[in-house]
């Protein structure tokens, strides 16, 4: 990419890592911007689950793919990548630094990569695959895609059908992994030059981290959250498979106690975090910032970077 390509910052990392803080001082410093790059925050009213920003920090920063879907609605990494893109530019038109923050490293990948040019949909294959998910489970088209493509079976939950089948789909109708198609040409993004920073913790640090976030978040109202989108949207939407949700609105039906809800979160949460390491540490573009020292002493540890990247001409004066 040329060296005069506008410059991008991504702040990414597991759930719990102290992103979205990260990045919001980093936008406030540099009078950037912040793109989410999460695929839940996407939905209205799914707010205390995912962690979104407060209104007041998008009142003192400007986010943007937030709240950009119902729950239940269609919404794919093709659909991130063209409106995030456009996001993009509209923020180098501004003349602002664009701060890409989040978990989801699909849609980051969707975003600055491309997306692989594979085989479309085969409705025929999709029913077939869903017949015997019914019948036997989504754990077994799981343990199939282990087999067939091991590297993409570590990056999803196996409980996420939705992806699980595409995968193994893209596996029946090629012969090719999902992986493989990952590593073709793809219509990568232009114009811009990245930084990507992520923010490191050691794994048992960070896991108190994630039951504390749990802890706060059940504290914080997310049974009547959940509680809510159930009133107006139907419990097989996609938006209930999600962490919290699924365990909540599994408690709301009667099927497990709000304990068992609480301590599920907990775990799958762990599991999910550990998902997104497995992924952003296959980016050898990432530089890791060690965050055991506090918030100063990462903040600072960005900033140094920051200031190499940008160059003399363009530092915060």
């Amino acid at each position: 990419m040329p060296a005069n390509a506008y410059p991008a910052i991504v702040v990414a990392g597991p759930t719990a890592s102290g992103k979205s803080r990260l990045g919001m001082a980093l936008a406030k410093k540099y009078r950037g911007e912040i793109l989410s790059c999460d695929a839940l925050q996407i939905y209205r009213g799914m707010d205390i689950g995912t962690a979104k920003p407060a209104t007041t920090e998008r009142e003192s920063v400007p986010h943007h793919m937030l709240d950009l879907r119902m729950p239940g609605e269609a919404f794919s990494a093709g659909d991130y990548q063209r409106l995030g893109r456009e996001g993009l530019r509209a923020i180098r038109d501004r003349e602002r630094i664009a701060f890409v923050v989040g978990g989801t490293g699909f849609y980051l990948r969707a975003l600055i990569q491309g997306l692989f040019q594979g085989p479309g949909r085969s409705e025929e294959l999709r029913r077939r695959l869903s017949r015997i998910a019914e019948r036997r489970g989504v754990a077994c088209l799981y343990r199939a895609l282990q087999r067939s493509d091991p590297a993409i079976a570590a990056r999803i939950a196996p409980t996420d059908i939705s992806r699980v089948t595409r995968a193994y789909e893209v596996y029946l109708l090629t012969g090719r992994p999902m992986n493989w198609w990952h590593c073709q040409p793809r219509n990568g993004l232009e114009g811009f030059r990245w930084l990507k920073l992520g923010i490191h913790w050691p794994r048992e640090e960070l896991y108190r981290r994630i039951e504390t976030r749990v802890e706060e978040m059940f504290q914080a109202g997310f049974v009547d959250e959940v509680r809510g989108l159930l009133e107006r949207f139907p419990a097989k939407r996609h938006a209930f498979k999600a962490i919290g949700y699924r365990q909540i609105a599994g408690f709301l039906a009667g099927k497990i106690s709000l304990d068992d809800a609480k301590e599920q979160t907990k775990i799958e949460s762990r599991r999910y975090a550990k998902r997104q390491m497995t992924w952003f540490r296959g980016d050898p573009e990432i530089v890791w910032l060690d965050a055991t020292e506090g918030e100063e002493r990462l903040l600072a540890q960005a900033v140094e970077r920051i200031e190499a990247f940008l160059g003399p001409r363009q530092n915060d004066e």
